[in-house]
């Protein structure tokens, strides 16, 4: 990732995980928390790509393991984010721009279940049963209403200041690191024509051409 991508990636990280805390998690709604963090990771994987959204997933989720309310294991979040990132990533339109709202919604809805999911499933396996309290039917539903709900605050914005910061065309047009994502793959589509071989001393019916000047040795 280039400077300017991650100092915006770090900005946006940082702003999320104070709002986070500070405010989204002192509302006090029933099920899930909104999560402010997986629509900045989003946002920011429908612009760089699947290997941009994996760090950034990573390093995101990574701060909101160590954040003070913190009280999961260390690299729970961080194992979610990144996998979303990344996924996320995949799903990259071509020139980096939403054809519809409704598509992007759509993603978000998708990252808002598997990340609820995952999230669960890495809790079952380090024995966190906080979920049980709620259910995980009450939690992906939850999940899913909340981040549908602010993701147009959220995600189309990321994008703009993501496009915005992000000025290098060949980066645009390649990804960074080589991952570009489904909706760029038309681009690499081999449009070689075979082109005609030289005919060295032939004529058109395979025939060879006298050169003038030369006499034919006995």
């Amino acid at each position: 990732m280039r400077p300017s991508r991650i100092l915006l990636a770090a900005v946006l990280t940082l702003l999320g995980l104070v709002l986070q805390v500070s405010v989204l998690g002192r509302l006090q709604l029933p099920g899930a928390t909104p999560d402010l963090l997986m629509l900045i990771v989003v946002g920011l994987a429908l612009v760089y790509g699947p290997s941009g959204g994996c760090v950034v997933g990573f390093a995101a989720g990574l701060l909101a393991d160590l954040a003070p309310p913190s009280d999961h294991a260390i690299g729970r979040y961080a194992l979610v984010l990144c996998v979303v990132g990344y996924a996320v990533g995949l799903l990259r339109p071509e020139g980096s721009r939403q054809r519809s709202a409704l598509s992007a919604l759509v993603v978000v809805a998708g990252a808002a279940v598997v990340s609820t999911l995952l999230y669960a499933m890495v809790g079952a396996l380090v024995g966190d049963t906080a979920a049980r309290h709620v259910g995980l039917t009450g939690l992906v539903f939850s999940a899913l209403l909340y981040d549908v709900l602010l993701a147009p605050f959220v995600v189309p914005a990321v994008m703009l200041l993501a496009r915005r910061f992000d000025r290098d065309p060949m980066s645009a047009e390649t990804g960074d690191g080589g991952g570009s994502g489904l909706g760029s793959l038309a681009r690499y589509r081999t449009t070689r024509e075979a082109s005609p071989l030289p005919s060295y001393g032939r004529t058109a019916f395979g025939r060879k051409k006298r050169v003038p000047g030369l006499a034919k040795r006995p």
